[in-house]
């Protein structure tokens, strides 16, 4: 069993996060397997240096060990452009410019699970339009989903605990793979990275669920391996939201500060236990 726990180092770390961490952490040491670090950090504009020290403190405080050197996404764009350029050569993904007002003002009622879905605006210029368009207009490069989804066929994913599940990746339109800031987007930079760490079992928030279908797809276009899911609640705060990274009281270093016991929070997180005034809400 290969697991990973990975932060973006956006922000500081939050009690959520270290549910998420502790699962991945304690479910790779009984099975005897290996527990992976992974730093998002291709959100250039965003990311500090500061937040990854930060979170590599926040883990080590938890008592949670790793094995290997911690993994950055910025070291990996060469493997993100290759993806992106396969599925182009096999006429897949095709470069948007529309900007979010143009979206917004064109766009009518269909909603996905992550929200409104594009209305597919760019998906019919034709090749010499994008072409000429390419050269001098920021663009991202969105996948024509319903080419995509029946290249692939029918697929499925397990969910640990919970048996099979169909994917529908159609009800999530055409999701972008490549932003106009970044070189690649959450969807294809993660699926490619488990894919390259060799991991097998994917823990992460039940937020993510939804993204399970477009994982899936992804890994059938770029003959991946599939891996095993467990999508775990989410805690929530004293209003009853799940925890953001604004949420400074619940912030890891707020409570380190504080003279929390790390180790011992590790082990009530484990057992499902949240401190007082936070709740946990399972999916």
């Amino acid at each position: 069993m290969r697991t990973r726990f990975a932060p973006s180092p956006t922000g500081e770390l939050h009690l959520g996060h270290a549910y998420s961490a502790v699962l991945a952490h304690h479910a790779a040491r009984a099975a005897g397997g290996r527990f992976l670090i992974r730093i998002d950090d291709i959100d250039g504009s965003r990311s500090r240096e500061e937040y990854v020290a930060a979170a590599l403190a926040d883990l080590a405080w938890l008592g949670l060990e790793w094995d290997g050197e911690p993994i950055c996404q910025s070291v990996r764009l060469g493997d993100y452009a290759a993806a992106l350029g396969t599925l182009r050569a096999h006429g897949l993904v095709y470069p948007c410019f529309c900007t979010r007002a143009d979206i917004a003002a064109s766009l009518s009622a269909p909603h996905g699970p992550a929200g409104a879905i594009y209305p597919g605006t760019c998906r019919h210029l034709s090749e010499a339009e994008r072409e000429r368009r390419i050269a001098t207009e920021p663009h991202c490069w969105r996948l024509d989903m319903t080419r995509a989804a029946a290249r692939a066929g029918e697929l499925q994913w397990e969910e640990a605990g919970q048996g099979i599940r169909v994917a529908d990746p159609l009800a999530h339109g055409d999701i972008i793979l490549a932003r106009k800031d970044a070189p690649a987007s959450y969807h294809l930079a993660s699926t490619l990275d488990d894919a390259m760490m060799g991991v097998t079992h994917v823990l992460r928030g039940a937020d993510l669920i939804a993204s399970t279908d477009v994982h899936r797809l992804l890994q059938a276009l770029l003959g991946l391996p599939t891996t095993l899911y467990r999508h775990h609640g989410l805690i929530c705060g004293p209003d009853g939201k799940r925890l953001a990274k604004r949420d400074a009281a619940a912030s890891l270093a707020s409570l380190r500060a504080a003279g929390v016991d790390g180790r011992a929070l590790a082990v009530d997180l484990a057992a499902g236990r949240v401190p007082a005034g936070y709740s946990l809400q399972n999916p």
